[in-house]
């Protein structure tokens, strides 16, 4: 009798200990955050194993740098929420706080030109003069004619980028540097100019349709403006995050297909061209072997972040304003400020300060 209710203690205790070392199951299903909601799932990063006592570090140079706004998601989820500092009119920085894309919002424009593209508004290997007509620059009628959508989307235009104004769209400023597609530039002029394409494409405002066809259908805030030359999007850091959950869903929200174009998307987050192997359709992508950076025609050999996951692309803008997603890990990491010491159009200095530190909390 002693021995059976020794064995049967022994089972309770060691029943009793597995419960407790027992911990919460963790949804591996891509969360989509309710629209027109400030509901969003959480999860906390020890349970998903990750280095807590990193985490300190990581807010260390968040703070140091500018940082605003810096949000990770796994699987949709939001695993760090932070916020610092005041807002663009002096409040306390909170979620609802609205801040600019700067370049990051190209990443935004590549995505409405593949959704006019599915709707049969354009296409993108047809001719930029098709949208703009004849003399939307100073290039000879032969040479303006060889520019394309597709020349706008990787910055292949061969118009001059190191004109007194890059960012001024007239014609005058747009002059011929080499033959389109032969020379890759980060120029922002024909860039922005995708925005009157889309506009006198499909007939609508470019805020109008970009609002119709993703802003609503997936939650997001914000709007276009324009400054100066440039179109600048304004948005929450949890929009920018709900749009790094579309692209990684491949275009798709919830049970709602937003963009359909599949070869389009893939083609948008893979090289685009043989001149910047990190460069697809205005997105950067890392693990390549080679990159080319703005103002620059040196190549540099290695990734634009070493730091992260090779597999990871990234939407980066002026100040470091910073959309990254890695689908192998199903990480999204959005990060909006100012640029600190950064005066780089694009803040890679500042995306790898950040994933240096990251990568330690995530492991």
């Amino acid at each position: 009798m002693r021995k059976i209710l020794l064995l049967l203690l022994i089972f309770l205790v060691g029943f009793s200990c597995k419960k407790k070392d027992t911990k919460p199951a963790i949804p591996t299903d891509l969360y989509f955050p309710p629209l027109q909601s400030t509901t969003w799932e959480q999860i906390k990063p020890e349970d998903l194993g990750w280095n807590t006592a990193k985490i300190a570090d990581l807010e260390n140079i968040l703070q140091q740098n500018g940082t605003r706004a810096f949000i990770v998601l796994k699987n949709g989820r939001i695993v760090i929420e932070k916020y610092y500092n005041n807002d663009l009119f002096g409040q306390p920085f909170t979620q609802n706080s609205i801040w600019y894309w700067a370049s990051a919002g190209k990443s935004l424009t590549a995505t409405i030109v593949g959704k006019a593209q599915e709707e049969n508004f354009l296409n993108i290997n047809q001719k930029t003069s098709d949208f703009l007509g004849t003399g939307w620059t100073s290039l000879t009628p032969a040479q303006e004619s060889q520019i394309t959508i597709r020349h706008q989307l990787t910055m292949t235009t061969g118009l001059d980028d190191a004109v007194s104004n890059p960012d001024c769209t007239t014609p005058n400023c747009l002059t011929f540097k080499a033959s389109a597609g032969s020379r890759w530039a980060y120029h922002n002029a024909p860039y922005t100019l995708l925005s009157k394409v889309v506009e006198n494409a499909t007939g609508q405002t470019y805020n109008n349709y970009f609002a119709s066809r993703i802003r609503d259908k997936i939650g997001m805030d914000g709007s276009w403006n324009s400054q100066n030359f440039n179109n600048v999007y304004y948005s929450t850091a949890r929009s920018m995050a709900r749009f790094g959950i579309l692209i990684s869903a491949k275009g798709k929200w919830q049970n709602e297909t937003i963009l359909n174009d599949t070869n389009y998307l893939e083609a948008m987050i893979n090289t685009s061209q043989n001149l910047n192997q990190s460069y697809g359709y205005l997105w950067w992508l890392n693990g390549k072997n080679s990159f080319m950076i703005p103002q620059s025609q040196l190549v540099f050999s290695g990734t634009i972040c070493p730091y992260a996951p090779a597999d990871m692309y990234a939407a980066v803008g002026k100040n470091g304003q910073i959309l990254n997603i890695v689908p192998s890990q199903n990480l999204i990491v959005v990060r909006m400020g100012m640029g600190g010491s950064t005066t780089s159009l694009v803040a890679f200095d500042i995306q790898n300060q950040i994933w240096e530190k990251l990568s330690e909390v995530i492991r």
